[in-house]
């Protein structure tokens, strides 16, 4: 697989209610469930939530989403990646928005349900193999600019140096320097340890002695 080197720098944010006419995405295709995840995701009194603990969005998620979470889990939400219109942009993006979808769940919803438990980051491989399916979809470089960074968070979340590497080029063309700039310190880390230190306590692995000198400093954890 080749990395494109041509990602819109659009400024566009996802805001359902704001993507047609004028971003020319048509979800009407979309599986229902996974519109649901994409309306609450990115609807704008949210956005304030994604990179923060707060129980009260935890157990808003836990409440609507809870369900599906599992069922995501266990593979069931793979109509999401399907339309039955397949000739046309509008199909090549509704595939894309299941994926991001499924994505949000697997990837973010799980941290929303599963703070400081291993559970938080069981499903981090069916997310990062999705992130990299979707990423070769055609039109992903057409998305609005909070999707494919939510597309492509897997692979920051990712504690393998090689999907690091490979996926920096991502990060450095959604033009947003506040993800590159942690995606730059998720990767430091990596190649420093090998591993996130952080979640040792939730994963049960014992934590050498560099690794506990280091979640000493500040902004060690994510």
């Amino acid at each position: 697989m080749s990395l494109s080197t041509d990602y819109s720098t659009s400024s566009n944010q996802a805001n359902l209610s704001q993507l047609d006419p004028n971003n020319n995405i048509d979800l009407t295709h979309l599986d229902p469930d996974a519109r649901a995840v994409l309306d609450f995701w990115f609807d704008k009194d949210n956005e304030q939530y994604w990179f923060i603990q707060n129980d009260e969005f935890d157990q808003k998620v836990k409440d609507k989403f809870g369900k599906t979470w599992q069922a995501a889990k266990r593979g069931e939400c793979v109509t999401w990646r399907m339309t039955e219109v397949t000739t046309d942009n509008n199909s090549s993006v509704t595939v894309l928005a299941g994926r991001l979808s499924e994505i949000i769940v697997l990837d973010q919803f799980s941290r929303n349900l599963c703070r400081e438990q291993a559970c938080a980051f069981a499903q981090d491989g069916m997310a990062l193999v999705l992130a990299q399916e979707a990423i070769d979809q055609p039109y992903f470089d057409t998305l609005p600019m909070d999707w494919r960074k939510f597309i492509i968070m897997p692979f920051m979340h990712s504690e393998s140096a090689m999907i690091h590497q490979r996926y920096l080029p991502l990060f450095e063309q959604l033009n947003d320097a506040n993800t590159l700039d942690f995606e730059h310190r998720h990767k430091d880390i990596i190649e420093q340890f090998g591993r996130y230190p952080h979640r040792n306590a939730a994963l049960d692995r014992e934590s050498t002695v560099e690794e506990e000198a280091f979640l000493q400093q500040p902004n060690s954890s994510f």
